[in-house]
């Protein structure tokens, strides 16, 4: 994703919640972080953890209750963190806000003295697990009545490790096909030919709407969005890219590799990636001048609050979506976003858990719902919804997104709740930073020329193999 000012994307938060944190200071500290795991599973071990009685409506809550990772940027958070602050007063809370910065997390664990409770993505909870910065929320979420079953599946699945669930999901963040429908009528398609429901016709309508001019790119044809969404690729093809226990990697699976090649050969069809992404990144993206507004992208799979943001920065665009779709034509959406989740040696856990369940539960939600409803009405723009990782939640919110009045729009919307219902996420493991590294690594390497998809892949298994092994091996020694 290109880079942004602050002020175009404070403006677009108005309209969407913005990507879930990206991790890139987890992903370029794996080394050191893994050091770091390794002293605070040592530092803390002796700290014991919160027994039943601690938990639930009689905890005693006090002191000041530090978050770690959460910023209150919007309606949707301030709503819900002030409801927070009410369930666990006398305490008071303090954020820290910000992205998680993992190595200062780690560390603090490691110091004893880590905060109250941290924000942090889904991808991480399976590696914090597993070397013991963060404890099991099954007694939290026993004693505090969380109501588990009202969350999204993919994303529970997430934060489950070894068969505990050690984070409480919150927001969903989903894929959706957006294209610029001006473009695709010209060329003499439909919104069906960009969806991937049939690769072929995909491979095609990519060389339709493509167009170059003295061998620079004026319209990017269709985006796969490598190297982040080749799960989702994968996935449609037929195959996961780790197995279901986390133990075993499939990078090179034939399925994976063809659905490298597959998204390759888009790029090489325009050019080349590197043409392609020097395009992509010069676009307005959060501005009214995005590739959309002025007819320099096609298509793309991308998160479904980016239709928040083009509907208010340019709600004339000419705009189709549907869902991603299989070869088989079923629906289908990569999940991710984050979770909250409890450090070990936490000062007040059952403050931190109280916190949790008000953040997350269905009543929260709806407030926050309404207040941003109320906001956009008093704006004259539509509401849109708002993914929250809670399927109850998300089915109450959902009656609260009225008609715009433009199809367009509205679609966009339908598409990204129906894609909410299909989601897929990758299982928690305690090697997850270096896992996602392999596989990104080897996708970037296609990308720029230095290596052929299978034998970037078999690289990437052999490194992710290897990392996996020795994290499960180290959990059993300890």
């Amino acid at each position: 994703m290109p880079r942004v000012n602050a002020e175009a994307f404070s403006a677009a938060r108005t309209a969407a919640r913005p990507p879930a944190r990206t991790g890139l200071r987890w992903l370029t500290g794996v080394a050191v972080a893994a050091l770091l795991l390794s002293s605070c599973a040592k530092g803390v071990s002796d700290t014991p953890e919160p027994s039943d009685s601690e938990y639930g409506p009689n905890a005693q809550i006090s002191g000041q209750l530090q978050v770690m990772g959460f910023g209150a940027g919007d309606e949707i958070a301030t709503t819900r963190l002030d409801l927070a602050k009410k369930a666990v007063s006398p305490a008071t809370v303090k954020l820290v806000e910000g992205d998680l910065d993992v190595q200062q997390f780690l560390s603090a664990v490691a110091s004893g003295k880590p905060p109250a409770i941290v924000y942090a993505n889904r991808d991480q909870i399976g590696t914090f697990a597993s070397r013991g910065a963060i404890i099991s929320l099954d007694k939290c979420i026993a004693g505090e009545a969380i109501a588990m079953a009202d969350f999204n599946e993919a994303a529970v699945a997430q934060v489950t490790f070894n068969g505990k669930v050690y984070g409480i999901p919150e927001f969903n963040q989903v894929q959706v096909t957006q294209a610029n429908g001006d473009l695709l009528k010209k060329a003499g398609l439909t919104i069906d030919d960009v969806n991937g429901s049939d690769w072929d016709k995909l491979a095609m309508a990519n060389e339709k709407l493509a167009k170059t001019e003295k061998g620079k790119i004026k319209t990017i044809g269709y985006d796969p969005k490598m190297p982040e969404f080749l799960p989702l690729w994968a996935k449609a093809n037929g195959v996961d890219m780790i197995s279901a226990d986390g133990k075993t990697a499939q990078l090179n699976d034939p399925k994976v590799v063809q659905a490298l090649e597959f998204a390759v050969n888009l790029y090489k069809a325009q050019g080349g990636f590197g043409k392609v992404k020097a395009y992509r990144d010069s676009a307005d993206f959060f501005g009214a001048k995005n590739q959309f507004a002025t007819n320099t992208l096609g298509a793309m799979p991308m998160e479904q609050w980016y239709i928040n943001v083009l509907n208010d920065v340019s709600p004339d665009a000419p705009m189709a979506f549907d869902t991603y779709r299989t070869p088989q034509s079923e629906p289908l959406a990569f999940a991710s976003g984050s979770a909250w989740a409890i450090p070990k040696g936490s000062a007040s856990a059952a403050g931190a858990c109280r916190l949790a369940k008000t953040m997350t539960m269905v009543d929260s939600w709806m407030a926050a719902a309404k207040v941003r409803a109320d906001k956009r009405a008093a704006e004259k723009k539509p509401f849109t919804g708002v993914l929250t990782g809670n399927k109850t939640a998300d089915a109450q919110i959902k009656t609260l997104v009225k008609p715009s009045g433009d199809s367009k729009w509205d679609s966009g919307v339908a598409a990204a709740y129906e894609a909410n219902e299909h989601t897929f996420a990758l299982p928690a493991n305690p090697a997850d930073a270096e896992f996602k590294s392999a596989w990104q690594d080897a996708v970037n390497r296609v990308l720029n020329g230095q290596q052929q998809p299978q034998a970037a892949m078999d690289q990437a298994q052999k490194e992710a193999q290897a990392a996996l092994d020795k994290a499960w091996a180290n959990l059993k020694d300890e």
